[in-house]
């Protein structure tokens, strides 16, 4: 009998080191996948309180909550089971797909530049009316939710990307926990951004010091949330440019791979680990805004041809 316990206790123990080592291989790969898609994360909370502009203040954090809903959904219920269903039948497909993605966040990117230096600013219209329309706040969440859906594809596919060494339930887990932190982490961060104005305007209600920061709060934030857009396109291209010439990488084209890696290398020989990184993310940035910019000039010439402006 008790060697029957020893027997039980040696198979807890090993049960439990077991689950234990697979929440370390959980937790690494979470967080290999969680950096690898940071530059989309950063876009996508610049890109999110914009569907709260123009809208009631008291509209906005449901609208944000409403939108947070519907990106859990997008991850947990389409993106991840599509995501496993790849990596278990057509694991050659990730390869592909991912470089269609990253050409599209190029796209977006140098689209983002382009309106910047040549087109006009997008205003809302009829914002009165808009600050009592439940359709049109419909229609904001559905854009929004729609604009997530890309955004959270890509997510899921560069983490998925980075943890292809690992089990299938591995994967599962992580993706899981990498959507819902992400999720978390993006709404959570939008939530307090468009806010921040509100609780300058009533910290500087009161006296003294808070006033005063309250007034700043209110003076700083729409530099804070133009400076995070600049971010976030900066990041698109980024990691566009990076998936593509991994890809290219990965299917033995190594023209420009070699090129970023040997200036990589020369700048981390000279100046450093962190100033090379830095070469690194820029160089991946050219190469993201030069297909970006190929992408758009195709794409504005397709419109024109169909008739449109």
């Amino acid at each position: 009998m008790p060697s029957g316990l020893a027997a039980l206790l040696d198979d807890v123990a090993g049960i439990a080191k077991l689950a234990a080592a697979s929440v370390d291989d959980v937790g690494a790969a979470a967080g290999r996948a969680g950096t690898k898609a940071a530059g989309l994360v950063i876009d996508d909370t610049a890109v999110t309180p914009k569907y709260v502009t123009g809208l009631k203040p008291e509209r906005e954090l449901p609208i944000i909550w409403r939108i947070a809903k519907g990106s859990i959904f997008n991850k947990l219920v389409i993106l991840v089971p599509v995501a496993m269903l790849l990596s278990a039948f057509l694991p050659w497909a990730l390869t592909p797909i991912l470089m269609l993605g990253g050409t599209y966040l190029c796209f977006e990117g140098a689209e983002k530049v382009y309106e910047a230096l040549f087109g006009e600013d997008h205003k809302i219209e009829n914002a009165a009316a808009a600050q009592n329309s439940k359709e049109l706040e419909d229609q904001k969440v559905k854009s929004a939710v729609r604009t997530d859906m890309i955004l959270s594809a890509e997510i899921v596919a560069i983490s998925l990307g980075e943890i292809t060494d690992q089990s299938l339930v591995t994967q599962a887990i992580t993706l899981v926990a990498v959507s819902i932190a992400i999720t978390g982490g993006v709404y959570g961060a939008v939530g307090l951004l468009v806010k921040l104005d509100d609780i300058g305007l009533h910290l500087a209600k009161d006296e003294g010091a808070l006033a005063g920061f309250g007034r700043g709060l209110v003076k700083v934030m729409p530099t804070v949330l133009k400076v995070i857009g600049v971010v976030g396109t900066a990041a698109m291209l980024w990691v566009g440019g990076g998936i593509i010439v991994h890809g290219l990488e990965s299917f033995g084209l190594e023209t420009i791979p070699h090129i970023v890696h040997s200036a990589t290398h020369v700048v981390e020989e000279s100046a450093g680990g962190l100033i090379g990184w830095a070469a690194e993310a820029g160089l991946f940035g050219v190469v993201g805004i030069i297909v970006g910019a190929v992408v758009v000039a195709a794409h504005h010439l397709w419109v024109k041809a169909r008739g449109g402006h």
